[in-house]
């Protein structure tokens, strides 16, 4: 009975010490996966894990390959070239570059794909890759990245630098924007452009404008070209640029009151992978527009702008805005103040249309008159897209994910893109890239995505004609 006693407590013991030893295990294979593999998180790290010196060091080594892999991509899918239309420019005259520069799938052409169904596309893999999400050109990090000739502007005027250390823009300039670009005002169309051919900053607007605007306006133009700090452009050791910033303004991104293509990822969709770069979208038209944000539908220019402020400029992270000096505009002034002069910011001119927003037939050619039927009929543009500013101001889903499987991109998730508003399309040679993320360069390619996402079956003469049209808008 003795020895059966002692028999079970060293089982026992035997027993539980390899229990314990079993925990031990299983508890540092979870400590293990944890630290490779720890859960996505919405915050970003409020306390720099690096010294900020190692921080520039270590990224502006990789800035080369980032690049790199980012052209790598751009010209995999597209045509760069630099391809102007014949007598076709933008307001100021910059050409308009033509022709479709989406690449195709080996053995593809336009007209078969247009024949296939989004199951026949998805299957086959002839989505073309110019038509999947585009990545911002270092997604996982993101941030606010400004074209060279907007950089060097800033620069001259104010010597404020918004270089980044880790990341260059990626679109060559002659598929941009004109720059500078012109304003027109609601208030004063008989000025024509009030910009006189310059970069609109806090060194001179006053002197632009002084006498143009009222008092109010006049301040509303001051604060959306104050510099305040801004995620990636501040004093903190978290950001990218090389000395301490004061920051960026709302006309860093549209400047003069359009836009210069500058690209960020959008702030409220998370993971990071899932995020949406942004193409600036212009300011002309507002008075117009009754959505704003390119998903988020925000009802109003003064909460795009106060959004814009207190949560675009820190990726939506409240903590971090509070770290970097968030500018909290007041609303009944100063927010009122910088929506009044953009509900000014007019569309340009558009000799070619009447009041109600069409062709006159009498300044048209046989192709644009031709491209404006199919607009309004078989190309089922005017559906969201209705005259005279050519936005129904509502949201709309194409369901792009029909087309292609899941895939990731330079660090972005290509999967669905969700409801995104329907941008005016006055003055739309104006503001090329084109959709919400920049993926189509021009026109031209705008209207063979619309071809295959509508399944209209457009013919090759059909779609010359619609861009004929979209170039008088």
């Amino acid at each position: 009975m003795v020895k059966r006693v002692a028999d079970f407590n060293v089982n026992r013991s035997r027993s539980r010490g390899a229990v314990v030893a079993l925990l031990g295990v299983a508890t540092v294979a979870i400590g293990i996966a944890s630290a490779a593999d720890p859960p996505p998180s919405s915050y970003s790290a409020v306390v720099a894990k690096e010294p900020f010196d190692q921080t520039v060091k270590r990224m502006s080594a990789e800035k080369k390959a980032i690049n790199r892999r980012q052209a790598d991509l751009l010209n995999e899918r597209y045509d760069l070239s630099d391809r102007p239309a014949k007598e076709v420019t933008m307001s100021r005259g910059k050409p308009v570059q033509q022709g479709v520069r989406a690449g195709l799938p080996e053995g593809a052409t336009w007209d078969k794909l247009g024949r296939m169904s989004p199951a026949e596309l998805r299957a086959a893999g002839a989505w073309p890759k110019a038509f999947l999400p585009l990545p911002h050109p270092n997604h996982p990090e993101g941030g606010m990245l400004f074209p060279q000739q907007h950089i060097d502007e800033i620069k001259r005027q104010e010597q404020r630098d918004l270089t980044r250390f880790d990341l260059d823009f990626d679109l060559p300039a002659h598929l941009l924007p004109e720059f500078p670009p012109p304003i027109y005002l609601t208030t004063r169309p008989d000025l024509g452009d009030v910009s006189q051919g310059k970069v609109v900053t806090i060194m001179n607007y006053f002197e632009l404008f002084n006498g143009i605007l009222n008092p109010k306006q006049l301040e509303g133009l001051r604060l959306l070209v104050t510099p305040f700090p801004q995620q990636q452009f501040n004093q903190t050791d978290d950001r990218r640029s090389l000395m301490s910033h004061r920051g960026v303004t709302c006309f860093d991104c549209h400047v003069n009151g359009h836009t210069n293509a500058a690209t960020h990822l959008v702030g409220d969709i998370r993971p990071q992978e899932f995020r949406h770069r942004l193409d600036t979208p212009p300011l002309r038209g507002v008075n117009i527009q009754r959505l704003f944000g390119s998903q988020r539908a925000l009802k109003s220019v003064e909460d795009f702008t106060e959004f814009e402020q207190r949560a675009a400029y820190f990726d939506g992270d409240p903590v971090i805005a509070a770290k970097k000096g968030v500018n909290v505009l007041e609303r009944g002034s100063q927010v009122h103040s910088m929506a009044e002069f953009q509900e000014i910011l007019d569309f340009p001119p558009a000799p070619k249309l009447n009041v109600f927003g069409k062709l006159d037939p009498d300044q048209a050619s046989e192709a644009e008159l031709r491209g404006q039927e199919l607009f309004f009929g078989k190309a089922q543009c005017a559906a969201c897209h209705p005259a005279p500013y050519y936005t129904d101001n509502l949201m709309y889903n194409l369901k792009t994910e029909r087309f292609f499987e899941p895939q990731r991109i330079n660090g972005r998730m290509a999967s669905a893109d969700g409801p995104i508003k329907t941008f005016p399309l006055r003055g739309i040679k104006d503001s090329p890239p084109y959709l919400h993320d920049g993926r189509l360069l021009t026109l031209d390619d705008t209207v063979e995505f619309f071809n295959l996402v509508l399944g209209i079956e457009l013919t090759k003469q059909e779609k010359a004609d619609l861009v004929a049209f979209m170039w008088c808008l």
